[in-house]
């Protein structure tokens, strides 16, 4: 069993990071994201499966929140268009709940800090522990300011992901020591999005990172082709592809399955 320990409030626990950490062992972690409710719920669903059978190792869904600060315009858009159609963090609960019997990967909710403050850090944690959530990533909840939501992440078997940017610099070698499951590199400067070339400051993050702590670390923030996946994977233990996923999701509405499921398996075998 692969166990961790991290420190909340000058105390360590040890934490199971087993799950997550299976999905890195042997390959290249292939980490897609879809916004959940966009279109809508059923077609979230179909999605999820999708990505699965295209060989997705862990799946990131988005909840939708009205003021996606880190996001750029397509996700963004995404966002507007779950929330119109009724999508809310309950329906997203009782969708993983759902799908849970027959997908076995590690599944996170991204999310901000305000819908998980909203809804109440012991209630959200517990329902993300009842259907099945693996871990939380919330991209403006700061390292330094995390043990409020840490704690009951912890306490409830979920991995709180940490983010390390190119701005993070002297901070980089404390937040991964400080880490679990794996780290989430933002290849660049700026919003989600995607980008004609990912930059050189994501290998040196990494190198920063491992020399900490041997943790695995995936890219995220660009990533828009299969080409650029592949050459990605060569320094990181992982790539994280979003935008271009939920751009094919505006492009094809509910028919977006099948195109997903396609551009998700290149994405796959370049890894």
């Amino acid at each position: 069993m692969n166990n961790e320990q991290i420190t909340i409030n000058n105390s360590k626990l040890t934490i199971n990071n087993e799950k997550i950490r299976s999905a890195f062992k042997g390959k290249k972690a292939f980490i897609p994201f879809i916004t959940g409710g966009d279109p809508d719920i059923e077609t979230t669903e179909k999605l999820l499966y999708a990505l699965v059978e295209a060989g997705a190792d862990i799946i990131e869904i988005g909840i939708p929140f009205s003021d996606p600060i880190a996001e750029g315009p397509v996700i963004e858009a995404a966002d507007e268009r779950a929330l119109k159609a009724g999508c809310t963090v309950d329906k997203l609960f009782d969708l993983v709940a759902h799908i849970r019997q027959d997908i076995k990967i590690p599944i996170l909710f991204m999310t901000y800090y305000n819908p998980v403050f909203a809804y109440g850090v012991d209630r959200f944690t517990d329902r993300c522990a009842a259907c099945g959530i693996n871990g939380l990533i919330v991209p403006d909840l700061p390292f330094e300011e995390r043990d409020e939501l840490l704690e009951p992440c912890v306490s409830r078997g979920l991995e709180l992901i940490s983010l390390i940017a190119p701005t993070s610099e002297e901070r980089i070698a404390r937040i991964a020591r400080g880490s679990s499951g794996f780290l989430y590199c933002v290849s660049s400067l700026g919003v989600t999005g995607e980008r004609n070339k990912i930059g050189g400051s994501a290998r040196l993050m990494i190198e920063l990172a491992k020399q900490a702590n041997n943790i695995p670390c995936a890219v995220g923030f660009g990533i828009s082709t299969p080409e650029q996946a592949r050459e990605t994977a060569e320094y990181a233990d992982g790539v994280i592809v979003g935008s271009a996923i939920v751009r094919i999701v505006a492009e094809h509405g509910r028919d977006c399955v099948e195109p997903v499921r396609r551009f998700a398996k290149n994405i796959k075998q370049m890894l």
